[in-house]
């Protein structure tokens, strides 16, 4: 039986495990990522292993989150970040030089290698052919410290590909289309692969979009096969010698196979709050549009900049609208200034800000108030662009464009003639923004700069056999690490302040949970589906473990999130029989009974102490995980195992 692309990159870095779908495994690592908004707690993570030097075959750390200084605690974070990169061993990419996805696939990415960032978009990556993954920041710690990264072994999905996109549909709608088919929930347990004689029409850029929005599945990672094309882009970026050609075998098996026709995909929106609420851009021509992003990891890249100013050029964004645009890396930047690209969009209206994430995670250019923003973005969660009652649409450039002229969400095949655009046969490389750390022998007497706003990484709570809490939080299905953690301009600051963040965790769904959690000493949140979608950040699982969160018992998780509260010594369990959750109110007494032998057998019962109740919870805890959960999380397990 063959082997499908992803499959034969695990099978070269398995160090642990069988290739058995659902069984645990354990990967070696070529390179890691992290971003200013994770990278701050992570690289206090790594310091804490006490390792003096990374391992990995490439470390890069990126500065595009938390890019605007309005206090010092941005800039204090970053000074960290850059010395401890100097220190050891990892390189620098400094705020302004692009968003770190971008960034890594122009400049780093390498076909056939694993990639794994403390960031969930990190499948960006799988345009080129990576085995790349999202994960929580003290996962990375471990592998920039030589250790494995641990994955259940995901199924297969494969998505074959045929015809070609029409003029104004872009690869933003593929991805789109096959959210509309999966739901946010459809690829948990995944890794998609695209196939087919269709991904032949498309750049590595279009690929780099898809990969990047199936985190939105709910997918380990996506991946496309490294091909002429991938070989075209590296050559292009000054680094043809990193191509590797990669594909699937005749004979692999799937278990699932989605067939789409990109003749057949129009133009589509993820409507307000979530990005599988899919409808037309046709449908939605009366929704009058009061703000238009155009940026991101997703959608940042020089073609997708060039298309937005060709259709800009010589023309006025109407009146009602804000426009803003993000180039996704300095690279991109410089070159739609040199080809005169800038210039048109400036002309028509648009606000050009820095090569950053920006709005896509509430970081300045939030809507008005109940106003309707289209964001080339990949999530619309409630809340997240910074404006609690928005109206968020994901849209593709060309969607984004076009609504952005006549100030109502339009289908762009009404504009007449889909502009043409030409791609450089070479990128412009200028890597002077990434700086390279010291030598080994100067590095050992470099010092670590540290701000007032760092504060230590929560104390471990090691699991005991019962546990007493008291439920203080009960929420619904899709709850995402947006609701759990939030980000935002006024919160981001404070990534690696645990208590000060804890004023906010859960603050969209229950403003008093934080001091309810206090309060109380020992708590256990109860949730439906999909528990914890979204983000990989960390911060959704340390803060509550700050606020004395012991177990998380929940109808379903979203893979990056149950890892992460394993890492950090929190219980996720779920409910035998899904009817139980409604058993269960908020201020109920609760113990759970018999943890020591239920982590071993799966099974372990929940008493309501108000009802008398016995609520049976499942769980799957591999030996390494319950051992985490037994040291009070992954920090102390590594710690001890040196």
């Amino acid at each position: 039986m063959g082997l499908t692309i992803a499959q034969k990159i695990i099978k070269e870095h398995l160090v642990e495990g069988e290739m058995v779908a659902g069984k645990e495994i354990a990967l070696r690592i070529d390179q890691t990522l992290t971003q200013d908004a994770t990278g701050t707690m992570a690289y206090l993570e790594f310091e804490a292993i006490g390792i003096p030097r990374v391992r990995t075959k490439l470390s890069v750390a990126y500065i595009d989150h938390n890019t605007l200084q309005s206090g010092f605690e941005n800039a204090d974070d970053h000074r960290y970040i850059q010395s401890v990169a100097k220190k050891y061993g990892i390189r620098f990419s400094r705020p302004g030089n692009g968003i770190c996805h971008q960034v890594h696939l122009e400049r780093f990415g390498v076909p056939g290698m694993t990639l794994i960032g403390s960031d969930s978009h990190t499948p960006t990556g799988g345009g080129i052919g990576m085995l790349a993954m999202g994960a929580g920041g003290l996962d990375v710690a471990v592998a920039m410290g030589g250790g494995a990264y641990y994955i259940t072994m995901p199924k297969m999905i494969k998505v074959n590909l045929t015809g070609a996109l029409r003029p104004w549909v872009s690869a933003k709608d593929v991805s789109l289309e096959l959210l509309k088919i999966l739901s946010v929930k459809g690829g948990v347990g995944y890794i998609v692969e695209w196939g087919g004689e269709g991904i032949k029409t498309l750049s590595v850029p279009e690929r780099a979009t898809i990969t990047n929005m199936g985190t939105e599945l709910g997918a380990t990672t996506s991946i496309f096969p490294s091909d002429e094309i991938t070989e075209k882009f590296l050559i292009a970026q000054g680094r043809g010698d990193a191509y590797r050609p990669l594909s699937s075998d005749s004979d692999a098996v799937y278990d699932r196979v989605i067939d789409i026709n990109l003749s057949e995909v129009e133009p589509l929106l993820a409507c307000p709050h979530s990005p599988d609420n899919i409808k037309s851009a046709r449908e939605l021509s009366d929704v009058k549009v009061n703000q238009v992003c155009i940026g991101s990891c997703t959608n940042s890249s020089l073609r997708d900049m060039l298309r937005v100013a060709a259709i800009l050029k010589g023309k006025k964004i109407d009146d009602s609208v804000s426009l803003s645009v993000s180039p996704g890396s300095r690279q991109v930047l410089t070159m739609l200034s040199e080809c005169g690209a800038l210039s048109d969009m400036i002309e028509a209206g648009a606000r050009i800000l820095e090569c950053a994430c920006g709005p896509c995670i509430g970081m300045g250019f939030s809507p008005n108030s109940a106003g309707v923003s289209l964001r080339t973005f990949n999530r619309n969660f409630e809340g997240r662009s910074g404006t609690r009652d928005a109206q968020v649409y994901l849209v593709s450039p060309e969607v984004a464009a076009a609504s952005a002229l006549t100030g109502y969400i339009t289908d762009p095949r009404t504009l007449g003639d889909y502009p043409e655009i030409e791609m450089p046969e070479k990128f412009k490389v200028n890597d002077s923004a990434v700086l390279l750390p010291a030598e080994e022998n100067e590095a050992k007497s470099l010092e670590v700069l540290r701000g007032p706003n760092i504060k230590p990484f929560p104390d471990a709570n090691p699991v005991t056999d019962e546990i007493a809490a008291k439920l203080t939080l009960k929420v619904g299905d899709n709850i995402t690490t947006d609701h759990i953690m939030p980000a935002g301009a006024k919160i981001l600051p404070y990534r690696s302040n645990i208590p000060y963040l804890s004023k906010f965790c859960f603050a969209v769904c229950d403003e008093q949970f934080s001091e309810r959690a206090k309060e109380a000493g020992s708590t256990i949140i109860v949730g439906g589906s999909n528990y914890g979608q979204g983000s990989s950040r960390e911060h959704a699982a340390l803060v509550p473990l700050y606020l004395g969160v012991r177990a998380v018992v929940a109808k379903s998780f979203a893979r990056i999130h149950a890892a992460n509260l394993i890492n950090a010594g929190i219980l996720p369990l779920t409910f035998e029989n899904a009817e139980d959750y409604d058993r269960l109110a908020q201020d109920d007494a609760l113990t759970l009974i018999g943890v020591f032998e239920g982590m071993r057998s799966g099974k372990m019962s929940l008493k309501n102490e108000r009802t008398g109740e016995i609520i049976p919870v499942t769980c799957s805890f591999t030996d390494r995980q319950i051992a985490i959960l037994t040291a009070g999380g992954l920090l102390p397990y590594t710690r001890n195992s040196k």
